[in-house]
């Protein structure tokens, strides 16, 4: 039984009229009488609360940051009229900051044998699962003093995926992929090492493309252009290990690498590459392989957005191990992991052999941009001096790690957050306009 804010007022209104003009046992049950006749009329005419039919229906998933609308169809099946206040429960991060409280409560009058939908909106704050809790029912009588009130079940899941907000540097970096892949009004000499076509040589072409025998049978002077290679791997390594816990800015490095690893997946496979994924810290955490060209972004995105940084070490020999086993043959081999010196040098340096030997490796880290800002500051107190002198030392150390792993034959990247995915993806056309997929 549920008692509603108008019951309390008359009850209030009762006692303070007896107590005040006509103090007496009596005279309070006979103004308290009618009330409760009242509300056991109400708990009378109410409609029955567990034999309502709950259906949930909407978008499973959504990107961060945007909003995304569940239904809720609840059916009355007795032959009373249901008139109810319904609270729609999520747990709080599925709610914009300030809205769970109008978000989640509904109003509904649902006629004997009808049924009515219910639309909630969530906003999710954080990427991953977010479940929906108990759906509290509260039918009220006709005269709205009582009700029966009862939590029912209505399992419902929405997934934040990463909000790919790189996303925007996507049509450029495709512009300039059209034109290493020759499908441009001119075809370069020189941009990739695959055979494309031939065609009549122009002033200014490179003589070393002439194609002499085609040259004989045409009785015309015949050059090769050339495109990027196609079919080519591409493995994408995150680690989300403890350095990818560190918070940049308001969020986690993970997050920065995720949309890296989206921006540079999206470019590769409108290049016609094969990508796969894999997530390690000290252990697998998850790996996507195999996959058609239409369904890699959103297979990626949708194993993405239940990663977390976990507050353990890296072992980057067991993560260099199943990226070897993930990538038989010549790959490019993309790791999004801290520029830590002892990590790297502990870790990393001795497999380093068995990455190069075959495969082209790119590292990319997620720089902090508050190094800078404290280099760069005034240096008025001793806490500006200590401060500048240690992110100069922070920096100094990054810069010998980078240069360390580029004399042995690793491309290293190392920018803040809004710069790492446009310079992944810039680095995989410089590396394919090359050749050295």
């Amino acid at each position: 039984m549920a008692l509603t804010g108008r019951t309390a007022l008359i009850a209030a209104l009762g006692a303070l009229l007896v107590g005040l003009v006509l103090p007496s046992w009596t005279r309070i049950a006979v103004v308290m009488l009618p009330l409760l006749a009242a509300i056991a009329t109400d708990l009378v005419l109410a409609a029955p609360v567990r034999r309502l039919t709950l259906e949930r229906s909407g978008n499973p998933s959504v990107r961060l940051g945007e909003a995304v609308d569940v239904d809720l169809l609840v059916g009355n099946p007795s032959r009373r009229p249901l008139r109810a206040r319904i609270r729609d429960a999520w747990y709080p991060s599925a709610w914009a900051p300030g809205s769970s409280l109008t978000a989640s409560r509904h109003t509904v009058a649902i006629p004997a044998g009808e049924r009515r939908r219910l639309t909630t909106r969530l906003a999710p704050t954080r990427r991953g699962d977010h479940h929906s809790g108990k759906v509290t029912v509260r039918s009220l009588g006709p005269l709205g003093l009582a009700g029966r009130q009862a939590n029912l079940d209505a399992p419902w899941r929405v997934r934040a995926l990463p909000p790919f907000a790189s996303r925007k540097h996507l049509p450029s970096r495709l512009a300039r992929l059209r034109e290493l892949d020759g499908r441009t009004s001119v075809l370069t000499r020189g941009q990739g090492t695959e055979f494309d076509s031939l065609r009549e040589y122009l002033p200014g072409d490179d003589v070393r493309s002439i194609d002499w025998r085609a040259s004989a049978r045409r009785s015309v002077v015949a050059v090769r252009t050339w495109r990027p290679e196609r079919d080519r791997h591409v493995l994408v390594v995150l680690d989300t290990g403890r350095t990818s816990a560190g918070r940049v800015g308001d969020a986690p490095r993970l997050d920065a690498a995720l949309d890296a690893a989206l921006l540079l997946t999206a470019l590769a496979t409108k290049a016609g590459d094969r990508v796969d994924l894999l997530a390690h810290d000290r252990h697998r955490r998850t790996a996507v392989a195999g996959r058609s060209p239409s369904e890699i972004l959103p297979a990626f995105t949708d194993a993405m957005a239940l990663l977390e940084p976990a507050l353990i070490e890296t072992d980057l020999r067991a993560m260099v191990s199943t990226a070897l086993r993930m990538a038989p043959h010549r790959s490019l081999i993309v790791l999004l992991t801290g520029l830590d010196a002892h990590q790297i040098e502990d870790g990393l340096l001795p497999q380093l052999p068995l990455l190069t030997k075959r495969h082209e490796v790119v590292l990319a880290s997620v720089a902090d941009p508050r190094l800078d800002e404290l280099v760069n500051t005034p240096r008025t107190t001793v806490r500006d001096v200590y401060g500048a002198a240690a992110a100069e030392q922070t920096r100094a150390d990054r810069r010998r790690t980078a240069d360390l792993l580029t004399r042995r034959g690793i491309t290293v990247l190392d920018a803040p957050p809004e710069a790492i995915a446009p310079a992944l993806a810039d680095t995989y056309l410089t590396l394919k306009a090359a050749g050295r997929l």
